[in-house]
């Protein structure tokens, strides 16, 4: 009997330091795994990142993106002169600029390459299909030839949408301009994004009640001729995302404003800079999460497994000053939901 308990009473002990080695072994493979993570994550940001930024041309809009990248890029911990090379390169609205200096940010082997708009992008895809390229503001990706869906882009390439509701800013333009009957929408002929938000806006202005005029041009020249033709026919102009008429909305709302013909356009600097209101995108908001994905990218995440993401529907901005010199009033529950722009002299 002496004999059994000795045995169970050895077996005893033997169960628990069986069990407290197990534990253990458990404890420090989980607390190695955890330590192992922190180092890959540590050296992701000590490891010097070389990033290209290729924008097609200078403007507050855009500029407002490549803004929101570096702000975001350093509150995630990567700085330049530390951790961060960039390696910026603007084109003018050059083609041929877009195509050598997409070479150029290639061959310089960065990291990841960032694309201000569609025809940057374009570019870049046109050169590499291994470098991660992350889209910075482009509208219809899928449309442009750049993904194949928006879910799993399938390639090297992912990003951000800067697309808003266009449908949802013409009822607001029927709340401002209650008298509207016939809408013009201006837009150039050699941007795809803008081609497509046009026709988009012209089906659903037709089933809104409305007659639409359409104008476009082909490049800045166009701009001051075709619009005064086009605000002669009109009670309110629409102009979609267009890096090309935003460039040069002075013009635009010189000829605009000579006919008492408000114009609604679709991004805060174009609202800014004449416009009375827009249902549009925050471009610093895009540039944010431009850099938010281009860290997911540099910390292992597929651009090909990654969906596009939208950076925000439907913030209205309001450029009071203009509404009140056209002799425009903005309902007030518009009013305030909007966000107040300060306009531009």
């Amino acid at each position: 009997m002496k004999k059994n308990k000795g045995i169970l009473g050895f077996s005893l002990v033997l169960l628990v330091v069986l069990l407290g080695s197990l534990i253990y072994n458990t404890v420090q493979k989980s607390s190695q795994k955890t330590t192992n993570t922190q180092q890959v994550a540590q050296t992701t940001q000590d490891k010097k990142v070389k990033l290209g930024v290729l924008q097609l041309l200078s403007h507050p809009a855009l500029d407002a993106i490549y803004q929101g990248i570096q702000d975001e890029l350093v509150k995630e911990g990567y700085e330049v002169g530390k951790n961060l090379e960039i390696d910026f390169q603007n084109a003018q609205g050059d083609q041929s600029n877009l195509a050598s200096m997409s070479e150029k940010l290639v061959s310089n082997k960065n990291d990841v390459i960032v694309g201000i708009t569609t025809p940057a992008t374009l570019s870049l895809a046109n050169v590499t299909k291994d470098i991660p390229i992350v889209m910075g503001g482009i509208t219809y990706p899928v449309e442009a030839g750049l993904i194949k869906d928006e879910k799993k882009p399938g390639n090297n390439i992912t990003g951000v949408s800067d697309r808003t509701p266009i449908k949802q800013q013409l009822e607001i333009m029927k709340q401002v301009v209650p008298t509207l009957k016939t809408v013009g929408i201006l837009y150039t002929s050699s941007e795809d994004n803008s081609v497509k938000q046009a026709k988009q806006a012209e089906e659903d202005a037709k089933a809104l009640g409305f007659e639409v005029k359409v104008a476009t041009i082909a490049n800045t020249n166009d701009i001051q001729q075709v619009t005064e033709s086009l605000a002669s026919q009109v009670e309110a102009i629409f102009i979609p995302i267009d890096n090309t008429i935003a460039s040069a909305m002075a013009t635009v709302v010189k000829a605009t404003d000579a006919k008492k013909i408000p114009v609604f356009p679709s991004a805060d600097t174009m609202v800014a800079d004449g416009g009375v209101l827009g249902l549009g995108v925050d471009q610093y908001q895009i540039g944010v999460e431009t850099a938010k994905m281009v860290v997911e990218v540099l910390k292992g995440a597929k651009p090909a497994d990654t969906p596009i993401k939208l950076a925000n529907e439907g913030v209205i901005y309001l450029n009071e000053e203009k509404a009140k010199e056209l002799g425009i009033t903005i309902p007030s529950d518009i009013a305030q939901k909007a966000q107040k722009v300060t306009a531009k002299k």
